[in-house]
């Protein structure tokens, strides 16, 4: 689904309906990204980072909020993809047939390529050459963290910074935790 929360930019997000009744099944494919791999020091390089993919892809999928998506098996050969196979994209507004190579960093693509890969060793079909991959699924965590204490205040006393955008999380579930921490600790003191 498309979860861009800025103009000219592309996020999408995997997620599955309630009934888990859609046309495709899904998974999201994460390479770790460190402070290294960004271009300045800055406390913001990583929003800067997620930024720029976000901004190519909405110019790769043809600036006009479609995303670009290419096949599994053109992916793993490093060229645009020119057709659809068996597996029907569902993304709305639109999607455009590109190649992700010319968005993602390459160590993030290759390391996509051995993980890709790697999974079809253990679940046969994992790279099936019809397989979708659309870009870009830029928010699975947070490219900052606020600093908390012991007993997870931030610097601003009163202020408990939790869940994943604060950089405590890595999902629903854990999000739910870490806010129940934080409750927990407002509540005792």
């Amino acid at each position: 689904m498309a979860s861009s929360s800025e103009p000219n930019t592309i996020v999408t997000n995997g997620m599955s309906l309630f009934s888990r009744d859609g046309q495709n099944c899904n998974s999201a494919l994460l390479v770790n990204i460190t402070p290294n791999d960004f271009e300045s020091s800055s406390p913001l390089a990583g929003i800067y980072f997620q930024k720029k993919l976000e901004e190519k892809a909405f110019i790769l999928g043809g600036s006009n909020y479609f995303a670009p998506i290419q096949r599994v098996e053109d992916f793993l050969k490093n060229q645009k993809s020119k057709t659809i196979g068996c597996i029907k994209p569902t993304y709305q507004p639109g999607v455009t047939l590109s190649n992700l190579n010319e968005l993602l960093p390459q160590f993030v693509s290759e390391t996509l390529k051995q993980g890709i890969t790697y999974f079809d060793t253990k679940l046969f079909g994992f790279a099936n050459p019809d397989s979708i991959l659309t870009g870009i699924e830029s928010r699975s965590s947070s490219p900052v963290k606020i600093l908390r204490n012991e007993k997870l205040n931030s610097n601003i006393l009163g202020l408990y910074p939790c869940g994943e955008g604060a950089g405590y999380a890595g999902g629903i579930m854990s999000a739910a935790v870490d806010g129940i921490k934080c409750a927990l600790s407002l509540i005792s003191s």
